[in-house]
């Protein structure tokens, strides 16, 4: 193995992994330092989101989401089943298979593309050198140096003040991915995205899931329309959201656990059996930079960076959760592929204005571009255009009719500025609305374009046809 490389990248997450396979493309001599371990201590590629975040939480989403279907919509189907069981151990190995799949894929990525993958944890010294220990003994293993540092160390759990982890009732994002059984009780801490999903999973398996956001907004990121139509569907579905609950402790005692929170001035308690805290991420950088580097953080502890994405040091470049921004899988490949090309050729760009979102609850959300709400507080001339879902041959066979697609667009040029979804499969939808942004369409463009039918998409149609109150399928 080299000790000396043209790029170091330090993190193997959705940002690191693929910046490294970007810069080998590209000719350059690459190694990726990463200390994720699995729980039996074997090391693991792609980071928090392959392991512990977007991919096995999607796979018990879907778990949980075929459960729902088979208890409470097959029978419109015709289709019966009845005593119908969840194995919990079962459906946990399901998603630790898969997994151990993807990692092992990346893995395979890393030898086909000739890239260094070293296990440890990396710290940046002074003229690019990283120092590579063992992450559980902290022995140094190796020195190693490159021409350019991408630092790609990701994010970690925000912990909350007086709710400390026990890693058994009380957890973070990745304890609630491994519960051995479907606690009666389950109360979550913040109503954001990880909340909402993971709240949604044991819902759907059987548990009473109470929700504590502290903000008197529910998903105030969101247009206020999919927000009000969301907040309207999961009390349907049986969360209980409580907004303005300001979290203050939780003991665990005889009876489970004990949550004290404040609301409208008023102290309240929860009585559960499991609690998650999803109050969001920050950036992890721990040990990362020598004392005294001239790399510099902002007051969040995020990275500071340039346009290119490099820090105030020339040379070494920062991408996905440690540097301020979207903390989205996707958005942190682009980084990675934007940094390499940057190294490799004084290329590489990202059009952070057209990031998709996503929430990968039932109903999905999705949303790109600014939102109603803040397209009319920089006093921008806006039209729109609603469908619903239940009004679409498609959605009706599938007895999925909630939601509804909005378009946003300027009122002179009708160029379109925000897409926002709510409804079955929008996450794969919403790539129709990134694509036409990025072309700069407006929403004739949309209105003109043939969707098949029938599709879901053709809400997608229907929407932009409204804008121009030109619907087909709905009064205008």
């Amino acid at each position: 193995m080299n000790n000396s490389y043209d790029v170091i990248v330090i993190g193997g997450g959705p940002a690191g992994y693929v910046a490294a396979i970007r810069c080998a493309q590209l000719g350059l001599n690459t190694a990726c330092v990463d200390q994720f371990t699995r729980a039996d201590k074997k090391p693991a590629l792609g980071g928090t989101c392959l392991n512990v975040g977007c991919i096995p939480s999607k796979a018990l989403l879907d778990s949980s989401e075929q459960f729902h279907k088979l208890n409470h919509q097959f029978s419109l189907h015709g289709i019966h089943a009845d005593n119908a069981r969840i194995n919990v151990g079962e459906m946990i190995a399901r998603k630790n298979k898969i997994v151990r799949s993807l990692t092992l894929g990346i893995a395979t990525l890393f030898k086909n593309n000739d890239v260094d993958s070293i296990f440890g944890h990396g710290r940046l010294l002074a003229d690019k050198k990283v120092v590579v220990s063992n992450p559980h003994t902290g022995e140094v293993t190796q020195t190693i140096s490159a021409q350019n540092i991408i630092l790609a160390t990701g994010s970690e759990v925000t912990p909350l003040p007086g709710v400390p982890f026990d890693n058994e009732f009380i957890v973070d994002s990745a304890g609630a991915l491994n519960f051995d059984h479907v606690p009666r009780r389950l109360g979550v801490i913040g109503a954001g995205v990880i909340g909402l999903e993971l709240g949604s999973v044991w819902r759907r398996l059987g548990s009473e899931v109470s929700i504590l956001e502290a903000m008197n907004k529910f998903l105030p990121t969101a247009d206020k329309n999919i927000a009000r139509d969301a907040q309207r569907q999961f009390k349907q579905q049986g969360l209980n959201i409580k907004l303005e609950a300001q979290v203050s402790a939780a003991t665990l005692g005889p009876g489970g656990i004990e949550v004290r929170y404040t609301q409208a001035g008023k102290q309240k308690t929860l009585e559960v059996d499991r609690l998650i805290v999803a109050i969001g991420r920050r950036p992890y950088t721990k040990n990362l930079l020598e004392p005294g580097s001239a790399i510099t953080l902002d007051q969040h502890g995020f990275i500071n960076t340039d346009q290119h994405l490099q820090s105030n040091e020339a040379g070494v470049y920062a991408i996905g959760d440690c540097i301020n921004g979207p903390m989205l899988a996707h958005r942190g490949s682009e980084d990675g592929i934007a940094v390499a090309e940057h190294i490799a050729n004084g290329g590489g760009h990202i059009n952070y204005d057209n990031v998709p979102w996503v929430i990968y609850t039932a109903p999905e959300i999705a949303w790109v571009g600014k939102t109603e709400q803040t397209l009319r507080a920089e006093g921008v001339p806006i039209k729109s255009g609603t469908f619903p879902f239940a009004a679409t041959g498609r959605a009706k066979a599938m007895e999925e009719t909630g939601g509804m697609v909005k378009i946003i667009a300027h009122a002179e040029t009708d160029r379109v500025l925000g897409v926002h979804m709510i409804g079955p499969h929008v996450s794969e939808l919403i790539s129709e609305a990134v694509l036409a942004m990025e072309f700069h369409a407006s929403a004739e463009d949309i209105a003109r374009t043939v969707h098949a039918h029938p599709t879901l998409s053709e809400a997608v149609h229907e929407a932009a046809l409204a804008v121009g109150k030109a619907a087909i399928h709905k009064v205008n």
